[in-house]
């Protein structure tokens, strides 16, 4: 009898264990937080568009997973770091958040990327763009989907030599970390392909007027002007480039390293024309991305930007990753998420170990105003980089 109830016991212990994991939840309702700028400089590109993608995709997996409800919390990060950290922290420890999504500026996603880890949340990082989010900070919880400073630099420098241009370069950059990291990728592209950077300006964040820097790029006769910068200061530049002539024929090309089409529309063609940008997504590249869109339009009345994009599909894999791994514990989901193929609005896409999406990149042009045939078609594709020579490769030492 001791032998028997022996293996009884036994039997109980390797069906416990093989139990769906379907009860292994936090909290009975799963809640997915957005923090993102709500009201500053990035709220068009992230922002309410970013909360509304997130409870797209939400609606679209149906609400619930594995009989849990889904829910969408917001926050406002102010862009400020400890905002940011504090907000995740309290959402972590008393409100029953599973993950947070979105995370515009760098030292942001940074803050709320070292609480994760510390919680053992799920973290998806779709708007900051610094590489060391994988190369240097990689972990299980975190994934990092927005288009990277060397792939939007680098990648574009790449595509632009590619297509016959880019033999001399002038870069007007922001004096901070990210501005010169964008300058440093193009420089080892454009070097490294036999083009020449002709020379290089730096500015302060908050600049208001860039005529100097603008008469010192023309005056350098370089045949692409590099503008290292993002937000305000590079919306500010392409304005002022365009009352300069920059950008109009004869005159050198803008190259824009990372711009999104709020950017554009906000400009307007007329300032924006020929302007050269790097996107993984852009809302009419195919029947999937154009479905999405139109039904974000209708309710936020803009297309959506390449952030908001990457929102629905993080969201939405994220959640598809839950119901596979049976829990929402943040490294089983994280290793799911690594399984997974990822359907990126009809193209299938992965992310790599350390928590990068490996998603091909395209140069797009924009349009001159003649040949923009109805609102928000404002790109013209130019060439494509597959993400291979598009991102850094994965630090052998980072291995989740």
């Amino acid at each position: 009898m001791r032998a028997i109830r022996s293996i009884g016991l036994s039997a109980l212990c390797v069906v416990a264990f093989s139990l769906p994991a379907a009860a292994q939840f936090a909290n009975d309702t799963v809640k997915i937080g957005v923090l993102t700028d709500e009201v500053g400089p990035y709220a068009d590109s992230a922002g309410p568009g970013s909360i509304l993608a997130a409870q797209m995709a939400v609606a679209d997996f149906g609400g619930t997973v594995k009989g849990h409800k889904v829910e969408i919390v917001h926050g406002d990060t102010a862009n400020k770091p400890d905002v940011a950290a504090n907000l995740a922290r309290r959402w972590f420890d008393t409100e029953g958040v599973s993950a947070v999504v979105d995370l515009p500026v760098t030292p942001v996603a940074f803050a709320v990327q070292d609480v994760a880890v510390q919680k053992k949340k799920t973290v998806m990082i779709t708007a900051a763009a610094t590489t060391d989010i994988t190369s240097k900070r990689c972990n299980i919880v975190s994934t990092h989907w927005a288009d990277d400073n060397h792939a939007l630099a680098g990648g574009t420098a790449k595509a632009i030599m590619a297509n016959g241009g880019g033999k001399s370069w002038y870069f007007i950059t922001v004096d901070i970390a990210f501005g010169t990291a964008l300058q440093k990728d193009a420089t080892g592209v454009i070097e490294a392909g036999g083009g020449k950077v002709l020379g290089s300006v730096r500015y302060p964040v908050g600049n208001a007027d860039f005529s100097s820097l603008l008469l010192q790029a023309q005056s350098s006769k370089a045949e692409d002007v590099g503008l290292a910068s993002v937000g305000a200061d590079l919306v500010n530049a392409i304005k002022q480039a365009h009352e300069f002539g920059l950008g109009k024929p004869p005159g050198p090309a803008l190259v824009g390293f990372l711009i999104y089409i709020n950017d554009i529309h906000a400009l307007g063609l007329e300032a924006t024309q020929r302007l050269n940008v790097m996107s993984s997504f852009y809302w009419d590249e195919n029947d999937a991305a154009r479905k999405f869109a139109q039904r974000f339009f209708e309710k936020r009345k803009a297309m959506p930007s390449r952030d908001q994009a990457q929102i629905y599909t993080a969201v939405l894999h994220y959640l598809k990753a839950i119901d596979a791994a049976g829990t929402d514990d943040a490294a089983a989901v994280g290793r799911k998420m690594r399984e997974m193929p990822v359907d990126y609005f009809g193209k299938s896409v992965t992310l790599r170990s350390d928590g990068r999406l490996m998603s091909d990149l395209t140069l797009y042009r924009v349009k001159a105003p003649a040949e923009s045939k109805r609102p928000w078609d404002y790109y013209e594709p130019v060439r494509t980089v597959p993400s291979a020579e598009a991102y850094l490769p994965a630090n052998p030492a980072c291995n989740p």
